[in-house]
């Protein structure tokens, strides 16, 4: 077993602007890089070779803790404020909605230690940004009382399958999709705009019209309000990694993947099928795409360079 590595760095941004307009954010902010999850089809992968890394096992056992995140995010919170004349609470209507967790599981296990995740939402809730989080993990619950004083535009809780087996062998060390379930009827109960983000669908493994509709009737029994779906997306250094998980666990599927992916997107037929498919579940348990967030009439500056995690945000 590889022993995972944690290694402190200090960074001088940590919110970062996405210039994706189809995407439902402004900035996001990751407190980590690298996830000790280790999903073998995370686009996060990718990512690595901006670091002069791969993307292989060592996304997942080398984490980076950036260890300043909080004091980060307030200084580059309150530039923005003095720039523009704000008070502290009137920066977060203006400097819009921020996506915590797109390149790495903001509530990986590492968090429960160092609480990276936690004190970036304080922050959050002083500068009253709108604020959304995505993650597997159920250790998002232990933050109820900070996040009650954050404005949350919705609580995402990514699970592409409810069968334990196929989870295991995919992602090997996220938590159970029991768990996460129980997170989102938790969330609920505490009154969050929680929903699922069914991401990737994996082709063959958890696109069946039995299987999404079982996942998403225990979603809406659970108390999610919306359902977000992606389809796999298979860049050059992803598909070297999930092709090998696939070799491991489901040698049989190596041609069929080969057949449907020519380049980093899924044929467009099968693309068709599957966008039919998912209107049909979606419409049949009142799970609908999340309504979108209203942007802020200014936009903040972006920072001068793009750095890795803002360059993609999508499966």
């Amino acid at each position: 077993m590889t022993t995972k590595q944690f290694e402190s760095v200090t960074a001088k941004l940590v919110l970062n602007r996405v210039k994706v307009e189809r995407m439902p954010f402004d900035w996001s902010l990751n407190p980590y890089r690298g996830c000790a999850h280790g999903c073998s089809f995370c686009y996060a992968r990718a990512f690595q070779t901006f670091l002069g890394k791969e993307a292989t096992d060592e996304f997942q056992h080398h984490i980076f803790i950036k260890e300043n995140a909080a004091e980060a995010l307030e200084s580059q919170l309150r530039t923005f404020g003095r720039r523009h004349g704000l008070r502290d609470t009137d920066v977060g209507p203006r400097i819009g909605p921020v996506a915590v967790g797109t390149a790495t599981d903001p509530y990986q296990p590492i968090e429960a230690k160092a609480r990276q995740t936690r004190r970036c939402l304080q922050v959050l809730a002083r500068y009253r940004v709108p604020t959304s989080v995505t993650t597997r993990s159920p250790l998002v619950l232990r933050d109820l009382d900070v996040l009650r004083d954050v404005d949350v535009t919705s609580i995402n809780i990514s699970v592409n399958t409810l069968d334990a087996a196929i989870a295991r062998k995919l992602e090997p060390a996220s938590p159970h999709p029991a768990g996460r379930m129980r997170a989102v009827r938790a969330l609920a109960n505490a009154g969050f705009p929680v929903g699922i983000f069914v991401a990737p669908i994996l082709p063959l493994l958890t696109d069946g019209e039995e299987t999404l509709d079982a996942l998403f009737a225990e979603s809406k029994a659970q108390g999610a309000g919306f359902a977000m779906t992606s389809l796999l997306r298979l860049s050059p250094d992803v598909k070297m990694w999930y092709y090998h998980t696939l070799e491991m666990h489901f040698p049989e599927l190596i041609q069929p993947y080969a057949r449907l992916y020519r380049n980093a997107y899924v044929e467009r037929s099968y693309a068709d099928k599957m966008k039919r498919r998912i209107e049909a579940v979606s419409a049949r348990h009142g799970l609908p795409e999340p309504a979108p967030v209203l942007r802020p009439s200014a936009a903040a500056p972006a920072p001068a360079k793009p750095l890795p995690e803002q360059l993609s945000f999508a499966f």
